[in-house]
């Protein structure tokens, strides 16, 4: 059962490369339509609308009626008579309240926005190192398929040899502990693959898995772009457009906002009316109006007044802190970005050429028998090395950019 498990997380690549080929352009367009968070996120804008077309309603007017119930001289109810009056009441904010009131709104709407655009950079740049790290962790894959092909031929030929007595036994062990080996770094990788793919659908809500598809020469200039912008202006770049900082410093003005509106609560209100009353006051139908407003003998908001006046020192020191963190962030993106692109520069492409020429030169050498059984082994670990490490090298050179570029929102490399 064990052994049938073994098999099969071997041969799992195979189905994952078997899977649909997209661009990353198509895995963008999927997102865009299909990612659920982000169609969430985007029902907050519309609440926000909403709270704007509220803000702007005045409150109803009140309409009283007053007739008699029961007529002291005659035993009977509901006798209207003469004594009928009918009333209306509107109230009427005072000290700019509803004014206060839609620019506060306004200003949570400014903040959905914000809270959007983040989430939107945030879920594309996942997306773009998702795509880009199952790009180079199938590479790793395919590239260990090729040397197992080889190596598996090998160990069964040994395997025969070593029954009939002509090869020893440490031999043909040598040459399982690299087999085992390139198939427990298959394994590793695979879960990544796995994990990544999960990541994936749930990104573009697309169930299958795919199989990234990136041209030699796209791959080439992707690698070999370079900032546009030198670190101090990458980070002013950062201020300048970062949603999640723009959030911090419109937070600023909405507790402003809150402020002001909060400081209006204490300025009572009027209530303006009309009454008509048909005989029950100095004259027949009589019409008359009336204003009423409370008596401010104290701030009856003071209490949210000092709240929301916390709440402005309270957003201004959270906005210092997004600054000096988003500073480190760019700083601490852009040198690792440089890190890796300096040693992949460093890099000739003559000698990564170089590598594959003698891998297949090892390995005919070894055929004819003019390279030793150790040399050939010990060959083959540092092969398996430096091919793995050379694209994790390439896979971490995008994905560094890519966080540079979600850190910056702009137009970074060339």
């Amino acid at each position: 059962m064990m052994r049938k498990f073994f098999v099969l997380a071997l041969l799992a690549p195979v189905f994952f490369f078997s899977q649909q080929s997209r661009t990353l352009q198509q895995c963008e367009e999927a997102f865009i339509k299909n990612n659920l968070l982000l169609i969430a996120q985007q029902y907050n804008i519309d609440v926000n609308d909403a709270d704007i077309m509220q803000a702007k309603i005045w409150d109803l007017p009140q309409v009283s009626f007053q007739a008699n119930l029961i007529d002291p001289n005659k035993p009977s109810f509901l006798n209207l008579g003469p004594s009928k009056s009918v009333g209306v009441q509107q109230l009427f904010l005072l000290g700019g309240k509803r004014k206060l009131e839609v620019e506060f709104a306004k200003s949570n709407k400014e903040l959905a926005q914000l809270q959007f655009n983040q989430l939107l950079v945030d879920l594309k740049a996942q997306l773009r190192e998702t795509f880009y790290s199952l790009y180079f962790d199938q590479k790793k894959i395919k590239n260990i398929d090729n040397q197992l092909g080889y190596m598996n031929d090998l160990l069964k030929a040994y395997r025969v040899q070593t029954a009939k007595g002509n090869i020893s036994l440490k031999d043909q062990v040598r040459l399982n502990t690299i087999v085992l080996s390139l198939n427990n770094d298959r394994i590793q990788i695979n879960n990544e693959i796995v994990a990544l793919n999960q990541t994936m659908m749930t990104l573009t809500g697309d169930p299958q898995t795919i199989e990234p598809e990136i041209s030699i020469e796209e791959e080439r200039e992707l690698l070999r772009s370079a900032p546009l912008q030198n670190l101090e202006e990458l980070q002013q770049k950062a201020l300048e457009n970062n949603a999640d900082y723009l959030f911090s410093l419109k937070a600023i003005e909405n507790n402003r906002a809150n402020y002001n509106l909060q400081k209006s609560m204490n300025i009572p209100d009027l209530t303006a009316g009309l009454q008509w009353n048909q005989a029950g006051g100095l004259y027949q139908n009589e019409i008359n109006f009336g204003v009423g407003i409370p008596i401010p003998l104290w701030k009856r908001n003071e209490g949210n007044v000092k709240k929301a006046q916390m709440q402005i020192e309270q957003a201004q020191k959270n906005t210092d802190y997004k600054k000096l963190s988003l500073m480190n962030a760019v700083t601490s993106a852009y040198q690792t970005w440089e890190n890796q692109y300096q040693m992949y520069e460093r890099m000739p492409q003559k000698d990564i050429q170089d590598l594959e020429t003698v891998y297949k030169g090892m390995t005919e050498n070894f055929r004819r028998g003019n390279v030793t059984l150790i040399e050939f082994t010990d060959f083959m670990d540092s092969y398996k090395q430096a091919t793995l490490q050379l694209f994790e090298i390439q896979k971490q050179i995008l994905i560094s950019a890519e966080e540079l570029n979600r850190l910056t929102q702009t137009k970074t490399f060339n």
